[in-house]
């Protein structure tokens, strides 16, 4: 089937939709700029410093940094901070958010990413599930406590050696403090704002049960599948219908839609369709 009759498809879709779900993984950012993580060799692309170390992204991402070396550990995360606060979401971001206007749609977002686009596009908080958390909020590294607070340190990095020069701290017990994101090996997470998201989800599905539910994937890989788990869930519920936009790893099983392309030009397509 042509690209342009699954956008066509796609459109119908989202004109007799009730009620939108966006899941989002790792190739919603694509577009935007960042970088993909995909594999070691995508990661060492946008980091070359860990090539030379012989890190992946597991061991980047790993909690034991801010407990045995916390300028390192800080000098990923505060890098990517930096690279997440200087970024513009695409136009993709704002297909959506025009589609919700237009269509009067209740809608909810759900995804594995943790840097804050879809809010800084104008996604209201209390509609997005972030389910590994966010680099935009802190927690203490010990934890001693299920605090969380905004992020609002500013990083320094020592790009020759991936290094932070200063540390932000934890405001009740003074420990180190470490981004409020689920890692690698990681028991010191504190979910608890992930696990208030989470019931905001569930309330919204639940109002949801008796309206054509359309569920919109995007950039959402097999590696770490919880969007993907999410999306087919969602789609097995009676009525439900899943667009799933991915470049690489587009299949799923009819009456669902896959198309086979990047995050912005499979909204930009649909969207082309929709005000023809």
């Amino acid at each position: 089937m042509e690209l342009a009759e699954r956008f066509r498809m796609g459109a119908q879709l989202v004109r007799e939709a009730q009620a939108l779900v966006i899941t989002a993984g790792a190739g919603m950012g694509v577009d935007s700029g960042l970088p993909d993580f995909r594999g070691d060799a995508g990661f060492w692309r946008a980091y070359p410093l860990y090539a030379k170390l012989g890190l992946s992204f597991v061991d980047a991402a790993n909690p034991e940094h801010f407990e045995r070396d916390p300028h390192f550990g800080w000098g990923f995360y505060g890098h990517r901070t930096n690279l997440y606060r200087d970024t513009v979401p695409h136009d993709g971001f704002r297909i959506l958010l025009d589609w919700i206007g237009r269509f009067r749609l209740p809608f909810f977002v759900a995804t594995s990413n943790v840097d804050g686009q879809f809010q800084k596009t104008g996604f209201a908080e209390a509609e997005i599930l972030e389910f590994h958390g966010s680099i935009h909020h802190l927690q203490c590294t010990r934890p001693c406590s299920d605090r969380i607070w905004e992020n609002r340190a500013s990083f320094i990095i020592d790009e020759e050696t991936m290094r932070a020069e200063e540390l932000p701290l934890c405001p009740r017990c003074g420990a180190v403090a470490r981004p409020n994101i689920l890692m690698f090996g990681d028991w010191s997470w504190v979910e608890e704002r992930t696990r208030r998201q989470r019931e905001h989800f569930n309330s919204f599905l639940n109002a949801q049960h008796d309206r054509k539910l359309v569920v919109i994937e995007l950039g959402a890989g097999t590696a770490v599948p919880t969007v993907r788990a999410t999306s087919e869930r969602l789609g097995s519920l009676r009525g439900a219908r899943v667009i799933r936009i991915n470049t690489r790893e587009p299949q799923v099983p009819p009456p669902h839609l896959p198309l086979p392309c990047g995050a912005l030009e499979g909204l930009a397509g649909i969207d082309a369709e929709l005000r023809a």
